[in-house]
Order: C-alpha cells, then sequence, then structure tokens
C-alpha cells in the first residue's frame, strides 16, 4: 500500500513541477501582455491545480500557501486587482517557493517565508484592490466638519454599502465558478422568426451571433418561405434557422438571447445530450423521426431503395433538401462534438525514466552493430538467404534507430524558456533594462545534449547580461535604445546546431583582457596576438576583467567551465565581437551523442568514419604527395582547395596505394579535402567516447566497433578544419 501511495506522490512531484515550468511562462508573458485574459485565466489554474493536488495528497502547507496566491489572481481575474510588475515579481518568488517546499518539505525555515510571503499577497491585495482604492480616495474628498457631523444614519448607511458590494460579487464568482464547472450540453434550436421582425429593428444575425459566443455552434438556414422575386419584399424576414449549440450555459441562459424578441417570432430550444451521453452515432433516420419530420414506416420505406436516405426522403417529397441539410449538419455537429471529446482523452503523453531510454539507445546500438556483423558473416558463406535476411533485419533495425532517436529529440526551446527568468532578474538585479529574443526555439536536439547545454547557456547569457550591456545612461550616450538585446538563435546545420548568443553592447574591451592576462601570468608582456587569440583568453581558468565580485560575476568560474562543456559534447565555441557594437557567441553541438550515419574509409590497416552530414563528394587522388608536410592545396574545378594527407597526419606507415582518394568535406564555412586509400561506403555509426588517454588527440570525437570486432575512429572535420586554418594563418 505504501509503495502505491509513493508512486502516486512521485506522479505528483512530476505534475507539480511541470505546471510550475508553466507558470512562470504564463507569468512572463503576463507581464508584457498585463491585459490578456487567457494568460490570466492560465495563472489562476495552474495555481488552482497546484493547491487541489497538493491538498489530495498530504502536502497541506504547499496547499494552504498556494491558496493566497491564487486568491489574488482570482481578485485579477474578475476586474478588481490590476497586474503589476510588483505583482509578477511576488507570484514569481510564491512559485520559486513552491518548488523549494517540494523539494525540501522538512526544512523550518521554509515556514518562515511562507507566512512572508503570504503576508505579502495579502498587502498588495489592500494596496490595490480598486474597491478600497475608490473608496478611500471619497473619504479623502469629504470636509472634516461633515465627517464630524456625519449622522447615524449616513455611517450605517457607509458601512453597508461595502458589504452590499461583497455579497453582489460573492454572487457573480459563484455564478463564474458554476459555469466553469458546468457539463457541456448539445441543445436544438429552432428559429421560426416573424415576417415583421426586421421592422422591429430586430437583427437575426446579431441573435445568432449571440449564441455562437455561448460554445461550439452549427447552423442550417430554410429557404422554403423565400418567394419568388417579383413577390419579395425585402423589409420581410422570409427565413428561417435550425442551430446546434454545445454549451455549458443554461437553458435560460440561450431563453434569455431571445428576450426581447417580438410574441409572434417562435423559438423552439430541445435538448439533444446529456453531460455523460454519446450521441454521436445517431443516424440520419433518427434525427428526422426525432424532430417529427418523418415516420419509423418513411424510413423503413426509403430504406429499401439504392440511394441515400436523404436523397429517397427528399424524392418523395416526406421531408425538404434543407431539412435534410439541416439534419445532416446537426449529425456531422454531434460526431465532431464526440471525437473532440475523445481526443482530449486520449492526447495523453506516457512519462518515461530517461534512464530506459538511455539503455533503449544502447540495445539499438547493439543490434546495429550485430546486424553489420551479420551481413559481413554473410558476404563471406555467399548465402543468398542469409543475405536476404541481413537486409531485412537492417531496414527493421534502421526504422528501430530512427522511432528511437526521434523518441530522445526534444525542441531546443525547451530550456530557452527557462531563461526569460533569468534575464528578467539579471535586468533588475543590475538595474540595467533587457529584452531577450528566441528564434528557432523548434530546432531539435538529442535529450541528453540538451541537457548538458544548460549551465554554458546560463554562463554566456550572464556574461552578455552583465559584461555587454551598458545601463540604460550610457547606451544613450552613445545614441542607442536604453534596453539593451540579447538575442539567442539556434538553427540546424547538417549534423550539427549552431546556437549563437549576441547582444548589441559594448564588445569586448581587449585592451583591458590583454592586459589582465599579463597581470595574471597567463601571457607575456611583449607576447604579439591576434584579435582573435585576445578574445579566446576569457575561456581561461580564472579569468575575469569584473572590478569587483558580485552575485552575478567576477569569480573566474564560468567561460572556462563554457568551452570545456561545449568541448565535452564534441562541439566547439567561437567568439566574434565589434568594440561598441556588441558581441556573438557561437556554439557548434553535435545533433546526438547515439547514432549517426557515417562513411567508412580505410588507411593503411586502419579504419575510420566521416559523419555524412559533411561529406560533399569523393574524387580521385593522383597527385604526389608532398613529402614533410601533411597539408596542402591543389585545384579543384578552377578552385584552389586545402587538403590534409591523413596518412601523414596521422604517421600510418606502409606503402600507398596507386590512387588515392579525396573526400570533400565542409564546415558550413568552408571545404577541404581529406587523403584516405579508398572508401569503403556507407556504415551506420554507434558512436562510443574515447577514453581518457585520447580525449586531446587532434581530429578525432569518438569510436565505434564495427561488425567484425575492430574499432574505427571517427574523424572531426571542424578540428580538422580549424587546423587548416591555423597553418593557413601562419603561413
Amino acid at each position: 500500500m505504501s509503495e502505491n501511495l509513493d508512486k502516486i506522490a512521485e506522479v505528483f512531484l512530476s505534475e507539480a513541477n511541470d505546471l510550475l515550468d508553466k507558470l512562470e511562462e504564463y507569468l512572463l508573458e503576463l507581464e508584457q501582455n498585463p491585459d490578456d485574459m487567457e494568460n490570466i485565466s492560465a495563472v489562476f489554474r495552474s495555481m488552482h491545480t497546484i493547491k487541489g493536488s497538493a491538498g489530495m495528497f498530504g502536502f497541506d502547507a504547499i496547499s494552504r500557501f498556494t491558496h493566497e496566491a491564487e486568491t489574488t489572481f482570482d481578485e485579477v481575474r474578475n476586474g478588481r486587482v490590476a497586474v503589476s510588475s510588483e505583482l509578477i515579481t511576488l507570484t514569481l518568488q510564491a512559485r520559486d517557493h513552491i518548488r523549494e517546499m517540494l523539494d525540501n518539505k522538512d526544512n523550518p525555515s521554509i515556514a518562515a517565508e511562507s507566512e512572508r510571503l503570504i503576508q505579502a499577497f495579502q498587502v498588495y491585495l489592500l494596496k490595490h484592490d480598486k474597491t478600497n482604492k475608490s473608496q478611500a480616495d471619497t473619504e479623502q474628498h469629504i470636509p472634516a466638519a461633515t465627517e464630524k457631523n456625519e449622522t447615524k444614519e449616513k455611517i450605517e448607511s457607509k458601512e453597508a454599502a461595502p458589504k452590499k458590494e461583497e455579497s453582489k460579487e460573492k454572487e457573480q464568482k459563484a455564478q463564474k465558478t458554476e459555469e466553469e464547472e458546468a457539463p457541456e450540453i448539445t441543445w436544438r434550436i429552432k428559429l421560426e422568426f416573424s415576417p415583421d421582425v426586421l421592422e422591429n429593428g430586430t437583427r437575426p444575425n446579431a441573435l445568432i451571433s449571440e449564441l455562437a459566443e455561448m460554445g461550439a455552434i452549427s447552423i442550417s438556414p430554410h429557404f422554403d418561405g423565400v418567394p419568388r422575386l417579383h413577390d419579395l419584399n425585402p423589409v420581410k424576414c422570409y427565413l428561417s434557422w435550425d442551430v446546434i449549440l454545445t454549451t455549458t450555459r443554461s437553458e435560460e441562459d440561450i431563453k434569455d438571447v431571445f428576450i426581447f424578441l417580438d410574441d409572434t417570432s417562435k423559438i423552439t430550444i430541445t435538448k439533444l445530450t446529456d453531460p455523460d451521453q454519446d450521441s454521436s452515432g445517431k443516424k440520419l433516420g433518427e434525427i428526422l423521426i426525432d424532430k417529427k419530420l418523418a415516420t419509423q414506416e418513411d424510413i423503413n420505406n426509403a430504406l429499401g431503395g439504392q440511394k441515400p436516405l436523404g436523397t429517397l426522403l427528399a424524392e418523395k417529397k416526406i421531408v425538404s433538401k434543407e431539412d435534410v441539410n439541416a439534419a445532416l449538419a446537426e449529425q456531422r455537429h454531434l460526431k465532431e462534438q464526440n471525437e473532440k471529446k475523445n481526443q482530449e482523452l486520449n492526447a495523453q503523453t506516457i512519462k518515461v525514466n530517461s534512464s530506459k531510454l538511455d539503455k533503449l539507445i544502447d540495445l539499438v546500438g547493439e543490434l546495429v552493430t550485430f546486424n553489420a556483423r551479420l551481413n559481413q558473416v554473410a558476404s563471406t558463406v555467399a548465402s543468398q538467404q542469409l543475405s536476404t535476411l541481413g537486409e531485412q533485419g537492417e531496414r527493421l533495425i534502421l526504422e528501430l534507430r530512427d522511432t528511437t532517436m526521434d523518441m530522445r529529440m526534444l525542441p531546443i526551446g525547451t530550456i530557452f524558456s527557462r531563461f526569460r527568468r533569468l534575464v528578467r532578474d539579471l535586468a533588475s538585479g543590475t538595474g540595467k533594462s533587457i529584452e531577450l529574443i528566441t528564434e528557432g526555439a523548434e530546432t531539435e536536439l538529442d535529450k541528453t545534449v540538451i541537457e548538458k547545454l544548460n549551465d554554458p547557456l546560463v554562463h554566456l547569457i550572464r556574461n552578455s547580461c552583465d559584461h555587454g550591456i551598458e545601463l540604460p545612461e550610457a547606451r544613450i550616450e552613445k545614441g542607442k535604445e536604453p534596453a539593451g538585446k540579447v538575442q539567442l538563435r539556434a538553427q540546424h546545420a547538417g549534423a550539427f546546431v549552431l546556437i549563437t548568443i549576441s547582444d548589441d553592447g559594448a564588445g569586448l574591451n581587449r585592451e583591458k583582457i590583454k592586459q589582465k592576462a599579463i597581470d595574471n601570468g597567463i601571457i607575456g608582456a611583449s607576447e604579439e596576438l591576434t584579435e582573435n587569440e585576445i578574445d579566446n583568453l576569457i575561456f581561461m581558468p580564472g579569468f575575469s576583467t569584473a572590478e569587483k565580485v558580485t552575485s552575478i560575476s567576477g569569480r573566474g568560474v564560468g567561460m572556462d567551465v563554457v568551452k570545456k562543456d561545449i568541448t565535452s559534447l564534441g562541439g566547439s565555441v567561437s567568439i566574434q565581437s565589434v568594440p561598441g557594437k556588441g558581441t556573438t557567441f557561437t556554439l557548434k553541438i553535435p545533433l546526438t551523442l547515439a547514432i549517426i550515419e557515417g562513411i567508412l574509409v580505410q588507411l593503411g590497416d586502419n579504419f575510420y568514419i566521416l559523419p555524412l552530414s559533411n561529406v560533399v563528394e569523393c574524387l580521385e587522388f593522383e597527385q604526389p604527395v608532398k613529402k614533410n608536410t601533411f597539408c596542402s592545396s591543389m585545384k579543384v574545378r578552377d578552385e584552389m582547395m586545402p587538403y590534409i594527407d591523413l596518412r601523414s597526419f596521422f604517421e600510418i606507415e606502409g606503402e600507398r596505394p596507386d590512387i588515392q582518394q579525396m573526400v570533400i568535406v565542409t564546415d558550413q564555412d568552408s571545404r577541404i579535402g581529406l587523403i584516405i586509400d579508398r572508401v569503403i561506403g556507407n556504415y551506420q555509426t554507434v558512436i562510443k567516447p574515447l577514453g581518457r588517454l585520447y580525449q586531446n588527440v587532434s581530429g578525432l570525437s569518438g569510436a565505434t566497433i564495427l561488425g567484425d570486432g575492430s574499432v574505427a575512429l571517427i574523424l572531426d572535420v571542424y578540428k580538422l578544419s580549424d587546423i587548416v586554418r591555423k597553418l593557413d594563418t601562419n603561413s
């Protein structure tokens, strides 16, 4: 029994954390649009759900605390309290406190913080209640002499007024709550207006529009009463309508729409469904019988024909075409409403422990390796049946691999949303005005990569907000907008995702960076460095240009962590900075750390993998290779292209083949050639990390196991490209 309760509590904690994440997004959006009723209602619902669920699972302290925040937003929802930056800050603090209560419910200091925040909410309500404020303003304008001479009747009248107002507000609140909790019911409304209804000033379309505001609606007009053109009077109403309405409102609410309608018009309201009734399967004949437009005998006679029932009934003049169309519209409406309910019930996600997903990926990787070995055995044995089985197995394994990888892929926007709160708090703490702009939130990355990106991005955004963006006064002096901008953008680039963090701030102060590096003994005073080399000094451990240590920066911990974390992911980080204009950090991150499409190549007795997404084309290479150098260039289609002789680069001994091959690869910025002995073919590559001994070897990003059990190293195109650039710069 206790195990079941523990599992249920785990589900609650998981759902509560999801709600708190959404709550933060709602609040930050609400700060930008304080009058957005949808966001106000979303905040209220989140609070209400957390409160109810916490009470259900015995988290009474959370339930009591959340009730205060919920009460405040109920007042906001009812228009008695306005949304302000103060309220957003207070509610964000409450949101953080609820998460703290979930994680550390036994901490004694939490109770004190709960009381502080509860009092803050109560004080906010007293200060910002529009009713109290207007009453206080009225009292301030009453002359002192009049106040002293107030009669007992006036005092009693003043005391009774708030009670009357409070009673009215309670009734409205109760009515609204009752309306939200009411079940959906489908009604059939027959509108038969008097011919003179237009002359009385009534507009049927306005009445139908008012019905449409109550819920989902289907409308079918009837044209039976429309006369021929020469008999038509433009001020007469000849139409009638069948309206099918699904709503939570009551029958009395529907009748109130027609309260001012003349007595000669006829409005018939019929309940079609009850809340728990499924009427989506109603047949056309049943609807026509229900509307008393046909009898069961008529239906039975018509069903003997070959044509659709509605057509047959219309041809026999039992019902009109408009009646058939109205019945069909009703049938569609009921079916759509039922399908909508079913979709809402079925649109549920299953949460799977990440360790189980990682295990599944490992097993798929083993299957890929196993299938490669099976194909190798099949080619050795020369068995057609075994080859066919291997091909079928490969097709199924590839489909399983793609499905499993999709399960691991998440939009990077799942972490982008967290940084809106970070930027808001940093701007508040530094006295700056900063706007965060995000692009490409839908870009997908492997779940494990996204988890490891959070800390590097936090450090980079903090750096942009603290060191990059200037104070409003300084920005105005430079002719800039007082509010600075930090842009966070993601986009696909082959097997990588490019993430850029850019700001329109002051840019890097290279003189200050260089002097700090000299003072710290990182470089010599006479050492000459390029601008790029000076910029990269900020990634050195313990490096900081901050004058004093603050809660945001100054300890020299952060940028070195960024480079270390990104490198451990197989990615890279680069900087572009223009003094006075701003700085851009670009992260190149692999899409996944599990399985990639590759090309298997050979150098002597060694095998290597090239990521297929980086490969442009393969050519024959017949030029003599220069001795004592691994990098040179050649003309390819009238374009000079640098290349790396991988035999020389990796110091592989042995005789070269008479004709080698060159694989042209790209790193999105440029192209280089890689000279190899021969290309073997495509290969499904299960990436295995290199051991600590080989982590710093240039040009390699990982390894994989081939079908025969041997190891092939995975080439890092980006690092090889960087080597070529450095050689070009030095030469």
